[in-house]
């Protein structure tokens, strides 16, 4: 599956357009990592464990996304966004969506002139 944050895919030409595409995951903080995250948020530096929980958040989403794009027979999803929002106090949905289409490579025709 081919994606793209663009409108098209480099050296693809869009055969099709199917339809908007979207994958969500609703996730709430774990309180050993609040507990962990307070304590480093007071000496300063990075917050790994939130690092992580929004990195498998945006893969599980993403996920969801190819497989509904799948289902649609897109070999290709553009203008790929992702959103965040507060669901409830600790919880958190990341939703991504795009436009699955069937893409295919443009063929280039050779220049007689190169060598």
């Amino acid at each position: 599956m081919l994606l793209s944050n663009l409108e098209t895919v480099p050296a693809h030409h869009i055969r099709q357009q199917l339809d908007v595409v979207y994958g969500s995951t609703v996730r709430s903080k774990h309180v050993g990592r609040d507990l962990m995250a307070g304590l480093k948020n007071i000496v300063g530096g990075e917050l790994t464990a939130y690092t992580e929980l929004l990195e498998e958040s945006r893969q599980e989403a993403m996920n969801r996304m190819i497989e509904k794009a799948h289902a649609l027979g897109a070999n290709a999803v553009v203008g790929i966004r992702f959103s965040t929002s507060n669901i409830a106090q600790g919880a958190s949905e990341l939703f991504v969506y795009g436009t699955a289409v069937i893409v295919e490579p443009i063929q280039r025709i050779p220049d007689p002139f190169s060598a």
